[in-house]
């Protein structure tokens, strides 16, 4: 008698060494999400390009997040074998983040009836975000697999920088302090988040990993700079100095605004490009953004200024390439993912001496790196590359040299090589160690 092969899904106690799936949980934002929108940014192209880049070597994923739009399908491919499944829990709305924790049980009981509706099993949780963690430890009761957690922001971090009125709240501080105990192993996006986790957050250190995020080396290269202003409607005959990012108090978009203030005497003043938040129908700056453009007006930049609000990813290099500097005045980035894509394009940065922005940016040689929140520095920072025009050619190829060692291949490997061992039931402890990426 001839036996078919069984291919329904695996049975609980009768495991093998393959890795059938990964549920990746992004519950606050989703990885189809605008750029440069409201909680969209640096963690959404992160979400989509790991996912991605991890089903080409052979690791099918499903993405986890909450329903915004009534109208949105369940789920959406939006590559070969990574799936987008919009997880009804709440009110099909946007909902501010900080809003989003009473619902986390509701969501990780939603997500557990579409494992057992759809018959598919998975191996791994790999969990964005603090909320997203919380799901993760939640689906133990169900699961019982291991999780990887990445922070992307942490509140101590964000804390240490940020006003009175935009600090986190002291529950995403303390959730983050129990789940650096209770993940299986915790990704760092550069050496100094590692180091901060361990020692101030109490993360153990043989489970603690340092692997960066990634760049598209094959979207995200030189270009010509001409050709690209002329596409985007930009002047050929002035310099430009570009901005690109979400509009938080945290990006430092104030600092940069002050800093283009003490420039304006100077006799070539450079057009300063912001991408990033809304426009209404009209192309009118709304939210946030407006409050940005007002600001403008009151230093008297509304003539250096240019505002284009959100933009596809597949436009952004056209915008790196026409730019003859990147401006990440950041006041912390966990790695700054705008200035390896600035690099990776050719074009130095001047950014802050904060977080990633100390490991991604080579000081001196990829770009300039001054002390965050200090107008002078990142205005003298900008005039010395405005005024020598060779050192920024010698730092736009170093910058596309060192982006390199970013590439999503590099990354991907990494992450399925950690993905692999604890879906084994291995520590993390051997691919944690802090010179794995180095």
């Amino acid at each position: 008698m001839t036996l078919s092969p069984y291919e329904g899904p695996s049975v609980f106690g009768f495991e093998t060494d393959a890795l059938r799936r990964v549920a990746v949980i992004s519950v606050h934002t989703s990885p189809l999400a605008t750029l440069g929108g409201r909680d969209a940014g640096g963690m959404n192209v992160y979400l989509r390009e790991l996912a991605c880049n991890t089903s080409q070597l052979g690791v099918p994923v499903d993405i986890f997040t909450r329903r915004a739009d009534p109208t949105a399908p369940e789920t959406i491919q939006i590559c070969n074998n990574v799936t987008v499944v919009n997880v009804s829990a709440g009110p099909p709305a946007p909902v501010d983040k900080n809003q989003l924790f009473n619902i986390l049980p509701e969501f990780a009981h939603e997500v557990a009836l579409y494992g057992l509706r759809t018959g598919v099993r998975y191996d791994i949780v790999h969990a964005h975000y603090w909320l997203s963690g919380w799901v993760a430890h939640l689906l133990k009761r169900y699961w019982d697999i291991p999780f990887i957690q990445m922070f992307h922001t942490t509140a101590h971090m964000k804390n240490a920088v940020s006003s009175e009125r935009l600090q986190e709240t002291e529950l995403r501080a303390k959730t983050e302090r129990a789940l650096v105990t209770l993940a299986d192993s915790v990704i760092a996006a550069n050496p100094a988040e590692r180091a901060d986790l361990i020692w101030r957050q109490h993360a153990p250190a043989e489970k603690t990993c340092t692997i960066p995020p990634g760049v598209d080396t094959s979207l995200f290269r030189p270009l010509n700079r001409e050709t690209s202003r002329r596409t985007l409607g930009l002047p050929t005959d002035r310099e430009i100095i570009l901005f690109v990012g979400r509009i938080d108090p945290i990006k430092g978009i104030d600092v940069l605004l002050h800093a283009a203030a003490t420039m304006v005497e100077t006799a070539d003043m450079p057009l300063f490009v912001f991408v990033g938040g809304d426009l209404d129908k009209d192309r009118v700056p709304v939210g946030p953004l407006a409050d940005v453009v007002a600001n403008a007006e009151q230093l008297g930049l509304s003539s250096h200024c240019h505002f284009v609000g959100s933009q596809p990813q597949n436009e952004l290099p056209l915008y790196y390439a026409a730019a003859d500097i990147t401006a990440v005045p950041s006041r912390y980035e966990s790695f700054g993912l705008v200035a390896v894509e600035s690099m990776a394009c050719g074009t130095p940065v001047v950014a802050s001496r904060v977080g990633g922005l100390t490991f991604t940016v080579e000081d001196g040689e990829s770009g300039i790196l001054v002390p965050h929140g200090d107008v002078q520095s990142l205005a003298t920072g900008l005039q010395t590359l405005l005024e020598d025009r060779h050192l920024r050619t010698i730092m736009g190829r170093m910058g596309h040299f060192s982006a390199e060692r970013f590439s999503w291949d590099s990354v991907a490997s990494s992450v399925v090589h950690l993905y692999y061992r604890l879906a084994g039931g291995h520590s993390a402890k051997l691919c944690c160690d802090e010179e794995v990426f180095a």
